[in-house]
């Protein structure tokens, strides 16, 4: 037990000190931008970040991947808590959507996201970016509310709604923090640059947020029409547990609603947790494998202590968990460090969080958005051809006309609606020859013959004419469907009707039951 602690102590002073302090330094802008885009309160995104790396990490069986509140949450979250009426309320299915979490992992469904197309999940991710990216230019632009867009996303250009907020947008437009946003900006693209790489022990994300205070000062002592208002800046509570907001138990089953939010948020954390941990995964040159039903229980209780303790909820973040890879972590003590260190700036510091404009947070969130929807993703699946960029594009064209949920079901229909297709093209072939007056069909079954083949494969043979000779070759199937075997028992009798000369290879029939 010693020498375990003393290798531990090791690791921790050698490599895991440095990467959770690295790691702090990307999530700390990050958690208070995503809490900004998700409408809820900005503790609540450190509080997340504080239960992801402390609670998570100790449960999670990964050594590398980070969690925390993450960006592709914030539309059905920003959704969530508006339809709930009440933060407290909103709670409720967060906790609702850990439970469903645990559940998943307790019955061994850790996979689950293996069976979701990657056309539709990257579809759900552009829509994503797509909307976070509407929601932020006003923020970006000077508007001190983040319920700017309170519509949904097609509604924004209906004449009301549209010509209300345009309004509100020239009356709020703002050169000092326009100027914040463009420099923050400059700054994460400039980071993103093959020259910028000496500066990258620096994270660009915390440099943004220094350089956009950096300027607000400036802006205070030698310009001061430039200056922001206080409600343009980072507004954290001097006592974070005194401001906190639990869920109210009372209304747990006033609402329908409170459930289907939870049930949603749960399968799309899932999703995006799995993703992440398996990207992570692969980023660790130790290819190392983490056990995902394990994750999937890691996930569930932290989302539930997010909800009890009044956090947006979180996922695994291939943001945070690449930057701890890079930071040469080891074990998953840099995980909780981050996340202890995040509990220490929030209790101790509050007053140097509340000088980061909305505007770096905002620009911070502009390129993430940008990240998830960039143009170069559009142009690769419309390179793999029309079976996945037909699901990719409906299912981000639904989403922005209705929902997250109802987005990524149709995009699946569409994919299973390819799958279809593909299986009743594979599943066998035909050949026709005419041999001494008589036409001789060849049908070669593949290795797997489901009932999805039945139609076609019946309507083949109906239209084959008397006199001739079939010979059905079912020697490389591996499976033949119960429905395929009656329907070619059967079709026996209506050969020796026809006059058809018919030769099953290696395909047992069966005894056909008529039912009346």
């Amino acid at each position: 037990m010693r020498h375990r602690l003393k290798y531990y102590r090791l690791i921790w002073t050698r490599y895991d000190a440095v990467a959770g302090l690295s790691v702090f330094f990307v999530a700390l802008p990050l958690c208070l931008g995503i809490a900004l885009a998700s409408n809820a309160p900005l503790y609540a995104g450190l509080v997340s970040g504080v239960i992801g790396g402390i609670v998570v990490g100790i449960i999670s069986g990964s050594p590398t991947s980070v969690s925390g509140p993450a960006a592709g949450l914030t539309t059905v979250v920003a959704s969530a808590i508006s339809s709930s009426g009440d933060y407290r309320v909103f709670l409720l299915s967060v906790i609702i959507a850990g439970a469903f979490q645990i559940l998943i992992g307790i019955i061994g469904w850790g996979g689950i996201a293996n069976y979701f197309p990657s056309s539709v999940i990257k579809g759900m991710l552009a829509a994503i970016g797509i909307i976070l990216i509407s929601k932020q230019i006003p923020v970006a632009t000077g508007f001190d509310q983040p319920d700017f867009w309170t519509s949904a996303f097609t509604e924004l250009f209906t004449t009301e709604p549209f010509l209300g907020n345009m309004d509100s947008f020239v009356r709020h437009f703002t050169k000092g923090v326009t100027a914040i946003t463009l420099v923050s900006l400059g700054v994460l693209i400039l980071m993103q640059q093959p020259f910028a790489h000496r500066f990258r022990k620096i994270p660009a994300p915390l440099l943004a947020v220094l350089v956009g205070v950096g300027l607000n000062l400036l802006f205070n002592t030698v310009a001061p029409q430039y200056a922001l208002k206080p409600s343009q800046l980072v507004n954290i509570p001097e006592n974070l547990i005194e401001s906190a907001q639990f869920p109210d138990f009372s209304k747990l089953f006033s609402n329908v609603g409170i459930w289907k939010n939870g049930l949603v948020i749960g399968l799309l954390a899932s999703l995006e947790s799995l993703l992440c941990i398996e990207a992570i995964d692969k980023l660790d040159e130790r290819n190392l494998t983490t056990p995902v039903n394990r994750e999937m229980i890691a996930q569930g209780v932290g989302n539930m202590a997010c909800g009890l303790l009044g956090a947006v909820p979180l996922t695994a973040v291939i943001v945070r968990g690449a930057a701890n890879v890079q930071a040469g972590a080891k074990t998953k003590l840099s995980t909780i460090t981050h996340g202890v260190l995040l509990l220490a700036a929030s209790l101790s510091v509050p007053f140097l969080l509340n000088q980061i404009p909305f505007a770096s947070l905002s620009a911070i969130l502009l390129i993430t958005g940008y990240n998830l929807t960039k143009p170069q993703l559009y142009m690769a699946i419309w390179r793999a051809g029309t079976t996945q960029f037909l699901p990719f594009i409906i299912t981000i064209v639904v989403i922005l006309a209705t929902d997250l949920l109802i987005g990524v079901s149709i995009g699946l229909l569409i994919s299973i609606y390819f799958i279809i297709q593909s299986n009743f093209q594979a599943d066998f072939r035909v050949e026709k020859k005419h041999i001494d007056g008589i036409d001789h069909y060849l049908i070669t079954l593949n290795s797997s013959v489901t009932f999805l083949n039945k139609v076609k494969l019946k309507k083949i043979l109906d239209e084959i004419p008397e006199y001739a000779a079939v010979r059905i070759d079912g020697t490389s199937s591996h499976f033949i469907d119960y429905d395929i075997l009656e329907m070619l028992s059967e079709y026996k009798t209506i050969a020796h009707e026809r006059h058809i000369e018919l030769h099953l290879q290696g395909i047992q029939t069966v005894n056909t039951i008529a039912v009346h």
